[in-house]
């Protein structure tokens, strides 16, 4: 059977605090409508965007449980269900569709550095304790295992796969994926650094799943629109390479160090890293201050400053 495929910007969200470090649930209200009024297609919550290895087993259900009673049905909400091993990840998958979820997207457990072959039957194994529908993030500097394309198109033919996020730089493996024409939306990374975005589009990727969209949903939604008709190269040229400079200040520190800073000084609700990680200030703030501005953000979104 045939899945209903996402297309388009897929943002990973970053998770709102209060002042006192807890997790502020009003303003995850605003930031969801903010990208739903803007073109986004789906969210990501708690991804790596959204600190998600500095929160608790316990804030984790409540940021599933409070935010799924946002739904409107106009925006999908995905969340990261990756536990520390494959029952824990389990557990959050199932409790992610208890409460109404969309979707989950799954990586690699960190730091334990498996097998490959192990992890494809992570992989499987979660798939076949859920009809929740998912998503593979294949992230190999976060989680140092790295999927073969032979063993993506193998994990694809499950029917619960839907999405596939690619974060590496070989081109040669999305060409791979997508020649394998599995039944999946295919995204990848928006790091200009990574440099996928051109590729992966071009090739007749689905979307990007991003992190700068936390800021510039329309402008991400537009580079992320599959190439389906004539101009559609040329609209996306111009798109991206006008966004450059903000895409390069969203990957200048670790994720989600740049793009959460920008958003608190711009006024969108955010509040502060989650220590260790510190908010930028200074020269390094101002150079984003100065770009959001120069591409004409500040007044198309009514920020701040």
């Amino acid at each position: 059977m045939s899945k209903d495929k996402i297309e388009g910007s897929f943002v990973a969200l970053i998770t709102p605090f209060n002042e006192d470090g807890s997790v502020d649930y009003e303003a995850f209200r605003t930031l969801l409508k903010f990208q739903q009024d803007n073109g986004t297609a789906a969210v990501l919550i708690m991804g790596s965007t959204g600190e998600v290895s500095m929160l608790s087993a316990d804030e984790r259900r409540q940021i599933i449980a409070r935010t799924a009673q946002f739904k409107t049905g106009k925006l999908k909400l995905f969340y990261g269900c990756t536990g520390n091993n494959t029952e824990t990840t389990i557990d959050y998958v199932k409790f992610a569709k208890d409460n109404g979820a969309d979707g989950a997207i799954i990586a690699a457990p960190a730091y334990i550095c498996a097998s490959e072959a192990d992890i494809e039957q992570y992989f499987l194994d979660v798939a076949d304790s859920t009809e929740l529908p998912l998503g593979i993030y294949n992230n190999p500097p976060r989680v140092k295992t790295d999927l073969h394309w032979t063993s993506l198109l193998r994990l694809f033919k499950h029917p619960n796969y839907v999405i596939h996020k690619e974060s590496t730089t070989r081109v040669g493996q999305v060409a791979q994926v997508i020649a394998g024409n599995p039944d999946v939306s295919v995204m990848c990374c928006d790091s200009p650094n990574l440099g996928l975005v051109i590729p992966t589009m071009s090739l007749g990727g689905h979307g990007t799943a991003n992190m700068t969209g936390n800021i510039a949903p329309a402008e991400l939604a537009e580079i992320s629109r599959p190439w389906k008709q004539d101009g559609d190269a040329q609209r996306f040229r111009d798109a991206y390479l006008h966004l450059l400079p903000l895409l390069h200040y969203t990957y200048s520190a670790i994720n989600p160090v740049a793009v959460k800073s920008l958003m608190k000084a711009v006024g969108l609700p955010a509040g502060s890293l989650r220590r260790p990680l510190r908010d930028l200030d200074g020269d390094a703030l101002n150079t984003g201050l100065r770009i959001v501005k120069e591409l004409g953000l500040s007044k198309k979104y009514g920020f701040k400053g």
